[in-house]
């Protein structure tokens, strides 16, 4: 047999998408397994956008769009991100795709050429570097750490950038930290970024699920960085419509039309029925949002009070998303009777074999010391999830 693809053969699968489909799979064979590893809200869709879905299946909205999304969709968007974020487009700067994930890789793959450097920090979300290799570019990766509530300074930024940079990556808030800049802090960055010829992909996909009076601010707002910047959003996690697969770009021109370039050729457009949905979900009010993030905040109370309860764990307070990522690395060195802990990924495996409590290794984002737990789930699963921890830390010597 001839040889693979080796640009494909050096990208790895998704940890967070492979542990989610261990976890199915044990449930399936009917173990009480707690999984704590999916970005995605345990709410359901709100019943306004699953009616706009049916009354378009009814309606035969069930062929083709235009490659770059359906007109009213477009609209839609123009104006959400007019009304919500001082970021004023015409449909010709939009690109709507199948989830945030796919409008941050056409972005990326728009942007790059090979050689080319992204800078991002870490923690990161697990496909940022495997998007940069794809694209034929190299991550520049700065470490942040938990007592800097894993944020960057503009005195990293610019020790970061060199002549081949070219994109500058930004998660606010953040997955998986759940770290939320202010809109001082993004100002601060800004001034570095104004004096570069650099593109921002700014990935604000939990822009609203945000806690303690704390407000997003789009960096593609600042005058000086609005034709730099590529704002990605989408439906899934602020709607609970993961599965609906709507994300979308925003930005400069060239990069669009370059971004609908690719996706005319790979996807076509996302589907139509989907983008029906996400037209009721922009434009119709609803409080489910403010709900959720309620139920979110009280959660996550918890579960930091609870975790940084146990001796050996420190549990930053997240200010927004719904994630915690906690250094366990404490616990490195300690032993049962079957397994050594030696890193964050033998830590969760320990966990889940011992008690059935799904979490992602902190590796996956760049940060060995640390696991992230989600909390989109209820609250009695997190109750009992802490439980068990607390029950399989007990047994490590």
């Amino acid at each position: 047999m001839s040889s693979l693809s080796e640009l494909l053969l050096h990208v790895e699968e998704s940890r967070t998408m492979a542990l989610s489909g261990l976890i199915k799979k044990l449930k399936e064979e009917g173990n009480d397994v707690l999984s704590f590893s999916a970005g995605e809200p345990d709410f359901d869709t709100p019943e306004f956008i699953k009616k706009a879905a049916i009354k378009a299946i009814h309606g035969n909205f069930t062929r083709y769009t235009a490659n770059e999304g359906d007109p009213t969709l477009l609209k839609a968007i123009v104006d959400k991100f007019a009304k919500d974020n001082d970021l004023h487009f015409e449909q010709k700067n939009i690109l709507v795709s199948n989830g945030a994930k796919h409008s941050i890789y056409n972005a990326l793959m728009a942007i790059c050429n090979p050689g080319d450097e992204v800078i991002f920090q870490s923690p990161y979300w697990v496909s940022y570097p495997e998007m940069v290799k794809l694209a034929g570019a190299k991550s520049v990766i700065i470490e942040t750490h938990a007592e800097e509530n894993f944020k960057i300074t503009p005195e990293q930024l610019s020790k970061a950038i060199t002549p081949k940079t070219k994109v500058f990556l930004f998660n606010t808030p953040s997955n998986p930290t759940g770290a939320v800049y202010s809109k001082s802090e993004i100002l601060a960055l800004a001034e570095i970024l104004k004096q570069r010829e650099i593109f921002i992909v700014s990935d604000e996909i939990y822009e609203k699920i945000v806690f303690d009076d704390e407000k997003h601010f789009a960096i593609g707002s600042i005058e000086e960085l609005r034709d730099k910047t590529i704002t990605i959003n989408g439906v899934s996690k602020v709607y609970a419509m993961t599965g609906w697969r709507i994300g979308y770009a925003a930005g400069n021109e060239q990069v669009i039309k370059l971004a609908r370039n690719l996706q005319s050729h790979s996807t076509s457009n996302a589907c139509s029925i989907s983008q029906a949905a996400t037209v009721a979900a922009l434009t119709q009010h609803t409080e489910e949002i403010e709900k959720m993030v309620i139920a979110f905040q009280k959660r996550r109370d918890f579960i930091v009070e609870e975790l940084n309860r146990i001796d050996g764990i420190h549990c930053p307070l997240p200010k927004g998303a719904f994630y915690v990522f906690f250094d366990v690395s404490k616990f490195y060195g300690k032993t049962t009777d079957h397994i050594k802990i030696v890193d964050s990924s033998s830590f969760c495996d320990y966990l889940l074999k011992e008690e059935l409590v799904g979490l992602v290794p902190g590796i996956a984002f760049g940060n060995d010391k640390c696991v992230r737990m989600s909390y989109a789930c209820s609250y009695e699963e997190i109750f009992d999830g802490i439980t068990r921890i607390k029950r399989g830390l007990k047994k490590l010597v």
